[in-house]
C-alpha cells in the first residue's frame, strides 16, 4: 500500500466512524419512541430533538474540518481560543434566541429525547465532544504517520538498494568484459578465473543484497572480487592495500549490504592516474560494537574537481545511512592533504 492509498483508507475509515456515530445520535428519538412503546412516532418530537442535537453537529463540523488542522500543526494557542470561542458563541446565541421555547408545550418539550440543559452545561459538553473528536483525529493521524514512515523507509531503502546495485559503474563491467575477452588468448585460465570473480560479484548484487542485512565476510569477499577485477585494468600501476578483521569475526558481524562498495568504488573512480603513481588503502575493523571503514586514495595535481565529484558521489550513501541509522553513524572526509583523500565510515553493529 502506497502513502496515497494509505491516506485514503485512513481518511475513509475515520469519516465512516463519524457517520455511524452521528447517525446513531440522530436515531435516538426513534429509539426513545420504541422504548416508550408509543404506537406512532411523533415527528414533531423528533424534529425538536434534532434541533437540540444540531448545534453539537455544527460544532463538530467546524471543529473537525477547520480547527483540528491547527491542532495538527501544533498551534495550540489559537486552537484553544477558537474552540472555546466557537462553543460559547453557538450556545450563547441559542440562549439569547431561546430556541428551547420555540415550542410552547412544556409537556411535549419534556418528552424530547435530550433533556434541557443550562447553557454552561452545553458549553462543557461541547468542549468534551471536541476533545473526543481531537483524540480520534490524533489516533488516526498517528496510524497514518506510522504507515507513512514505514512506507517511506521501505521505499527509500529499496530505492537506495536499487541505486547501489547499479552504483558499480557500467563502464567497469564493460571494461572488465573487454579485458577478459583480450585475456582469453593470452591466459585462458586467468580469464576463466576472472569470469568467476565477476559472476560472484553479480550474484552478491542480485541476491545477497536483496536482504536487509548481510554478513561482513560476504561484503569483504565482494570487495576482494571487485579489487581483483580492477587490477586487470591497472596491473601494477596502483598500490592497493586491503586490511580486514579475521574471517571468523567477519562471519559474526551483520551490516546492511553494499555500503562499503560505494567508498571503494569512489576511491578507484577518483583516486587513480594513469600518468602518476597511485594508491588505494582500505581498512575495515570491528571494535566496541562498531564497524569502521577507512578508505584513502591518492590525489593528483591537487585535483579539486575530483574531490568535489567524490563528495557528490558520497551523498547517496549519506541519505541511506540516515535512513538506516539516524544520527548513530559517522561519515567524514579529509582532504587537508593535497596528495591524499580519506573517507571514514563508522556505523553501529546490529544484533539482528
Amino acid at each position: 500500500m502506497n502513502i496515497r492509498s494509505a491516506f485514503r483508507t485512513i481518511w475513509l475509515g475515520e469519516n465512516i466512524l463519524y457517520a455511524f456515530v452521528w447517525a446513531a445520535i440522530y436515531l435516538i428519538p426513534f429509539m426513545n419512541a420504541h422504548l416508550m412503546s408509543e404506537e406512532a412516532i411523533d415527528f414533531g418530537k423528533v424534529i425538536i430533538s434534532w434541533v437540540k442535537i444540531t448545534p453539537y453537529f455544527f460544532i463538530f463540523l467546524v471543529h473537525n474540518y477547520l480547527l483540528t488542522p491547527l491542532l495538527m500543526r501544533n498551534r495550540y494557542g489559537w486552537y484553544i481560543i477558537l474552540l472555546i470561542g466557537l462553543v460559547v458563541a453557538v450556545f450563547g446565541t441559542i440562549e439569547v434566541l431561546d430556541f428551547r421555547y420555540w415550542q410552547g408545550d412544556i409537556d411535549l418539550r419534556d418528552k424530547a429525547s435530550l433533556t434541557e440543559l443550562a447553557w454552561y452545561w452545553n458549553v462543557l459538553f461541547g468542549i468534551l465532544m471536541a476533545g473526543a473528536n481531537s483524540m480520534i483525529k490524533l489516533y488516526y493521524r498517528a496510524i497514518l504517520t506510522e504507515q507513512q514512515m514505514a512506507q517511506l523507509q521501505k521505499e527509500n531503502i529499496e530505492t537506495q538498494m536499487e541505486y547501489l546495485k547499479y552504483q558499480i559503474n557500467p563502464h567497469f563491467l564493460m571494461n572488465t568484459l573487454n579485458n577478459i575477452h583480450a585475456m582469453i588468448d593470452i591466459d585462458g585460465q586467468m580469464a576463466k578465473q576472472n569470469v568467476m570473480e565477476l559472476s560472484h560479484m553479480l550474484r552478491h548484487i542480485l541476491y545477497d543484497s536483496s536482504e536487509q542485512y548481510t554478513t561482513l565476510d560476504k561484503e569483504v569477499e565482494f570487495l576482494n572480487s571487485y579489487i581483483r577485477l580492477m587490477k586487470i585494468r591497472y596491473i601494477d600501476e596502483v598500490n592497493i592495500e586491503f586490511n580486514t578483521p579475521d574471517m571468523a569475526i567477519c562471519r559474526r558481524v551483520k551490516l546492511p549490504p553494499l555500503l562499503l562498495i560505494v567508498l571503494v568504488e569512489n576511491a578507484f573512480k577518483h583516486g587513480i592516474s594513469y600518468n602518476n603513481e597511485s594508491f588505494i588503502r582500505i581498512s575495515v575493523s570491528v571494535d566496541h560494537g562498531e564497524l569502521s571503514c577507512i578508505v584513502a586514495n591518492s590525489r593528483h595535481n591537487n585535483d579539486r574537481k575530483n574531490t568535489e565529484r567524490s563528495g557528490i558521489g558520497l551523498s547517496n550513501i549519506t541519505k541511506r545511512l540516515e535512513i538506516l541509522f539516524g544520527d548513530r553513524y559517522m561519515l567524514t572526509t579529509d582532504n587537508s592533504d593535497s596528495k591524499v583523500y580519506i573517507v571514514e565510515l563508522l556505523i553501529p553493529l546490529t544484533d539482528k
